[in-house]
């Protein structure tokens, strides 16, 4: 299974701001989506970077209530790692784990088509599971 397969499922749909729009924008409509990261585009949608929740509880840690008039790119991961949509689930699940992140976005050349959370990735490695154990179920049965 592949990160296309994913998308297929889940959408393509993105939550994305600008690197000017402050922290406080950035957590309302993190709460707003029920997401836990947004990525920070430039005018043209061009990825700059993603603000994890992550990310802005670490700065309210050093910064306080300050932290809400930061901008979101002050705080986001810069260049973030990214997957092209043929990447396996297998091979998602180890690049977000290697790199202690919970959302990897997908891009296909320099557009970005979606982003796959590690819940998402675990959802479909648990399906694939299941899938393999049914398969085995039925072979065993059939050869008796």
């Amino acid at each position: 299974m592949t990160l296309a397969a994913i998308l297929k499922t889940k959408g393509h749909d993105v939550a994305a701001m600008r690197a000017t729009h402050t922290i406080a924008e950035a957590v309302a409509r993190l709460a707003e989506r029920g997401i836990g990261a947004i990525v920070v585009e430039d005018a043209l949608g061009q990825v700059l970077g993603i603000l994890s929740e992550r990310d802005i509880v670490r700065a309210l840690a050093v910064h306080g209530a300050a932290t809400l008039t930061m901008t979101a790119g002050q705080l986001m991961t810069a260049r973030p790692t990214t997957a092209s949509p043929s990447v396996s689930v297998a091979e998602a699940m180890h690049i977000m784990t290697d790199g202690r992140f919970r959302h990897l976005p997908v891009m296909e050349g320099d557009k970005l088509i979606g982003i796959v959370s590690i819940g998402d990735v675990v959802k479909a490695l648990l399906a694939q599971q299941a899938q393999d154990v049914d398969s085995l179920k039925a072979y065993v049965a059939g050869s008796m």
